[in-house]
């Protein structure tokens, strides 16, 4: 009860901090939008867009996290942890059609570009560093246990490196006068927004397919499962994530005539809490004679059993 009463306490001071981060962004988007038409700067109309799905970032964690506090009922009994990793893939997919879109309208620039006031770009630019650096800060404060947080952490990042880039971009114009370091600079925020968002793709689509997390791989675990003592062979094995930060596991194990089953359970139960952390698992325990229909090999001499088939 107290470890969860401290998770709904840090749940609820992470949803204050990303509404305040939220404001924030929003408020600044809506200045740097009119700032950028009056400009003529891709450059800020591109850290714009990438604000823009900064802000949805932030509101769909709001809106998960809020969702994924509920418990576990009726037909869902999982819980609705994989709102958030829904989140997360929304996320993605909006950072990947804005960083395609700023793409095709940069080359569209450097072929034909417009004038740009750089000096009100430069001074924009400087206002978004600075915004972005508060957010950084306050999200820096929050737990980020779970895919979407960190993906609108991750945002907030790449957002403050764009307005870096969009700064530099105006001095550059300022000095040289070449307006076509403005669609440069977009190419840039671009390339970070497509980055951030094959990452949250790939994440959130792993956990769709119910693969296995990177830090258990199951030919790791099979191996351990089958060598404890007593284990004969390990199979139907399957690891996968329920939600970000909730693995699983299931197997039918198979332990020599006469060992204590429910004694091994309980042991492999331990053995992959502590060194896989995996507390959710489903461990169907029986004696090799006692699985029917299964056809298995006698040990040879000197070895326990099937110990190197753990499939």
């Amino acid at each position: 009860m107290h470890h969860h009463g401290e998770a709904r306490a840090h749940g609820a001071a992470d949803r204050r901090l990303l509404g305040l981060a939220l404001a924030l962004l929003v408020a600044f988007m809506a200045a740097e939008v009119v700032f950028g038409i009056l400009a003529s700067s891709l450059a800020l109309l591109a850290d714009a867009g990438h604000m823009l799905t900064d802000a949805a970032a932030l509101a769909l964690a709001l809106v998960a996290a809020s969702l994924a506090a509920r418990p576990a009922g009726g037909r869902w009994t999982f819980g609705f942890g994989r709102v958030e990793i829904l989140a997360a893939q929304a996320n993605g997919l909006t950072l990947a059609l804005f960083g395609i879109w700023i793409v095709v309208e940069a080359v569209r620039r450097l072929v034909d570009p417009p004038e740009v006031d750089a000096a009100l770009v430069g001074l924009v630019a400087l206002a978004g560093v600075a915004v972005n650096l508060v957010v950084v800060a306050l999200l820096a404060r929050a737990e980020r246990q779970s895919l979407n947080l960190r993906g609108a952490y991750l945002h907030i990042v790449t957002d403050l490196a764009a307005f870096a880039g969009t700064g530099v971009a105006a001095a550059l114009i300022l000095l040289t006068g070449w307006d076509r370091f403005d669609p440069l600079a977009s190419i840039l925020v671009a390339g970070l927004m497509l980055w951030a968002a094959w990452s949250l793709l790939r994440e959130s689509g792993r956990i769709f397919l119910e693969g296995a997390p990177t830090s258990t791989p199951p030919g790791e675990v099979g191996r351990v499962l089958v060598g404890h003592p007593g284990v004969v062979e390990a199979h139907d094995l399957h690891v996968w994530t329920v939600t970000d930060g909730f693995p699983a596991l299931s197997a039918h194990v198979l332990v020599e005539p006469g060992a204590d089953c429910h004694r091994i359970r309980l042991e492999l139960e331990r053995l992959l809490r502590e060194r896989f952390a995996i507390d959710h698992t489903t461990l169907q325990v029986e004696h090799v004679g006692s699985a029917r229909g299964l056809e298995i090999s006698r040990p040879s001499p000197g070895r326990r059993g099937r110990r190197d088939e753990a499939r």
